[in-house]
C-alpha cells in the first residue's frame, strides 16, 4: 500500500492560486496512477484530476484550463496547481493512488485531505 500526505491548502481570494502537494511513500509508489479528488460540505467526493505513471493527464470539465496536475517521480510527489480559483472550488482536497480512472472506487490509498477555501 502507498502512504500519502497532502499539504498546501489554505485560504485564498477568488481569482487567486494555490499549489497542493502530495508526498507518496511505500513500495512501488511510482507505478500507480495518482488522482486528486475533492469533497465540499454536504456533497460527495468528486474527481478533479489524474495522472498516469507515464504522465498522461486527465481532468474534470469544471477545472480544465485552470488546474494542472504534475508529478516528480524522483521526489515521489504529485502536485496540483490551481489557478483562477472560484468560491465553488472550496472543498477538502484528497490525494489518491490507484488505477487510471475518474472513479473513487478505483483508488486504494488516500491521504488525510487538505482544506482549500476560496473567498468571494
Amino acid at each position: 500500500q502507498v502512504q500519502l500526505v497532502e499539504s498546501g491548502g489554505g485560504l485564498v481570494q477568488a481569482g487567486g492560486s494555490l499549489r497542493l502537494s502530495c508526498a507518496a511513500s511505500g513500495r512501488t509508489a511510482r507505478s500507480y496512477a495518482m488522482g486528486w479528488f475533492r469533497q465540499a460540505p454536504g456533497k460527495g467526493r468528486e474527481f478533479v484530476a489524474g495522472i498516469t505513471w507515464i504522465n498522461s493527464t486527465y481532468y474534470a470539465e469544471s477545472v480544465k484550463g485552470r488546474f494542472t496536475i504534475s508529478r516528480d517521480n524522483g521526489k515521489n510527489t504529485v502536485y496540483l496547481q490551481m489557478n483562477s480559483l472560484k468560491p465553488e472550488d472550496t472543498a477538502v482536497y484528497y490525494c489518491a493512488a490507484g488505477r487510471v480512472s475518474r472513479s473513487v472506487s478505483s483508488y486504494d490509498s488516500w491521504g488525510q485531505g487538505t482544506q482549500v477555501t476560496v473567498s468571494s
